[in-house]
């Protein structure tokens, strides 16, 4: 009998693909999947919608203590203010401890869990079996998003977008907790020119191998 979960960690910058990667395949084992960013994002609407202040280390870490990760609505979540937001409290050492803690306990749900976010492998699940990283070119990152925001008849511009993501790629990559970079045992898998389901196919294949071994 199973007594240890299978945890995939995945990281990567944003628009790499790596949350859709992430859906598909705890759909396709049977896994639990978390959105780690989407828990600072959570912490940050519950700041908002309580006229708390975002700057105040305490209150948000109290904020991020009674995070319930089973309620996380990537819709409501996924709004730039929000977004904005998240990026204020997820700088402050003590809201980023309460939720690797959270996010380590996710982890461990049986069977097997995804958790994609950008210190997975580094720094929450240094462990796991199997440890992805996902990236792409900025300008294809930008491109994507540009064209989601355009399905979702948002207002965009392809150089807003752009210089928009290399801003977060470089506060990401250079920030002094936790900061986004490939965990030092993690396939890397470069999507710029590669579909959903060929990026799928490759992590599958890895993963099925450390299943068996």
């Amino acid at each position: 009998m199973q007594d240890k979960a299978f945890i995939i960690a995945i990281d990567g910058p944003a628009a790499s693909g790596k949350g859709t990667l992430a859906r598909n395949l705890a759909a396709h084992y049977g896994f639990h999947h978390l959105d780690t960013g989407l828990t600072y994002r959570a912490v940050a609407k519950a700041l908002i919608d309580q006229g708390l202040p975002l700057d105040d280390e305490g209150i948000a870490t109290s904020a991020a203590q009674k995070l319930d990760l089973k309620g996380l609505d990537r819709t409501v979540l996924s709004a730039h203010e929000i977004g904005e937001a998240a990026s204020k409290v997820a700088v402050m050492q003590n809201v980023r401890r309460a939720l690797v803690e959270a996010q380590r306990k996710f982890a461990d749900t049986l069977p097997g869990t995804v958790l994609d976010g950008r210190d997975i492998g580094t720094v929450v699940c240094p462990d796991a079996p199997v440890k992805l990283y996902i990236t792409a070119s900025a300008e294809v990152r930008a491109e994507r998003r540009y064209q989601e925001m355009r399905a979702k008849n948002a207002d965009a511009d392809y150089n807003e977008v752009l210089d928009d993501l290399k801003r977060r790629d470089e506060r990401d990559m250079n920030r002094e907790a936790s900061p986004l970079k490939p965990a030092h045992d993690a396939h890397l898998i470069d999507t710029s020119k590669m579909s959903i389901e060929a990026a799928f196919l490759e992590a599958k294949t890895l993963i099925d191998t450390a299943l068996r071994s």
